[in-house]
């Protein structure tokens, strides 16, 4: 067996603000289906699925790696109207990260790795 990709699917608590918050991030939207689509930055791709669980969806972790963290923090720092938290630059022994909590409790590492 060759694995060619891994992608997830992002439990949303509201579709729409969802799709808005990763657009606002960068990503390209395209739906799938009237409960789906995919979320597109580069080579890299998810899923966001009209779907809610909410003991998953504060409990799902996923690492967005960049290249400048500070480019990162300028544009997540900037962001509004969404319902998001999120805390400053860490130093960590592998590199520097950002947590981001989206709009549907799903926690990012942000990170540019050493």
């Amino acid at each position: 067996m060759q694995v060619d990709d891994i992608r997830i699917f992002i439990p949303c608590k509201n579709y729409e603000q969802s799709q808005r918050f990763y657009k606002a991030l960068g990503f390209k939207i395209e739906d799938a289906s009237n409960d789906l689509c995919v979320c597109t930055f580069g080579e890299c791709t998810f899923f966001l699925q009209r779907y809610y669980n909410k003991t998953f969806a504060e409990n799902l972790m996923l690492q967005l790696c960049v290249l400048n963290i500070d480019e990162a923090y300028e544009l997540i720092s900037n962001l509004n109207g969404f319902n998001i938290r999120f805390e400053g630059i860490k130093q960590e022994p592998w590199g520097s990260v950002i947590y981001l909590w989206g709009p549907s409790g799903e926690l990012w590492h942000v990170t540019e790795l050493n």
